[in-house]
């Protein structure tokens, strides 16, 4: 899995329904060595919600910069279904632009290999909503591609959440050249580690 690729859990305590607003602000760390932000801000919008996604990752070496990416995305979903993606990514100074719409009973995703009719039902990995957990495919908002998924609960374990070790939840999603663990407390998302080029881990930390 590519770094930007990487840039995506139930518990007995979990909302009987999704969330319909938040806010996630995570510490990125490449193999431990901090590296940037990612948010998250949710927030209902009529009969929908948007979620609203920025990152920004920046990796030195011997203080020159030697990996820059950029993404913003801006997602609005409609019982519980993605209505339309808009995306943008900047990785070392290549540029990629996604856009979705629903058409025809499904979601027409246009991407850089060309456009792709999808029916049904869509989600991308809203790693906020549990219900990516029920899905044998997810889009990636990054890419467009729409990408075969296997989810494994990893069992309770301790979690550092804001300088506490908090008993958490783990569930795994792989998939071809994709591995994302993720971690919940009460049904709340707390983090996320994804295996990336060259067997490195990157980390995301809420805070």
């Amino acid at each position: 899995m590519r770094l930007g690729v990487a840039l995506m859990l139930l518990t007995a305590a979990m909302p009987a329904s999704p969330a319909t607003t938040g806010d996630w602000r995570f510490r990125v760390l490449l193999d431990g060595r901090e590296i940037g932000i990612h948010r998250y801000a949710l927030e209902s919008a009529g009969e929908g919600i948007v979620l609203r996604s920025e990152a920004a990752f920046d990796v030195r070496l011997l203080y020159v910069s030697v990996y820059r990416y950029r993404h913003e995305a801006v997602e609005r979903w409609r019982g519980g279904c993605l209505a339309s993606l808009e995306s943008r990514t900047d990785t070392n100074g290549k540029r990629i632009a996604v856009t979705a719409a629903v058409e025809g009973g499904g979601l027409a995703v246009t991407r850089p290999a060309g456009r792709d009719l999808h029916r049904g039902c869509v989600m991308s990995f809203a790693y906020w909503d549990p219900r990516i957990l029920e899905a044998d495919r997810l889009l990636n908002s990054q890419t467009g591609e729409f990408v075969a998924v296997q989810v494994a609960p990893r069992g309770r374990e301790a979690v550092p959440v804001r300088g506490e070790n908090l008993a958490a939840s783990g569930y795994r999603i792989s998939g071809p050249g994709l591995q994302v663990d993720l971690w919940y407390v009460d049904g709340q998302w707390v983090a996320l580690e994804a295996l990336v080029k060259g067997g490195r881990r990157l980390r995301y930390e809420l805070l």
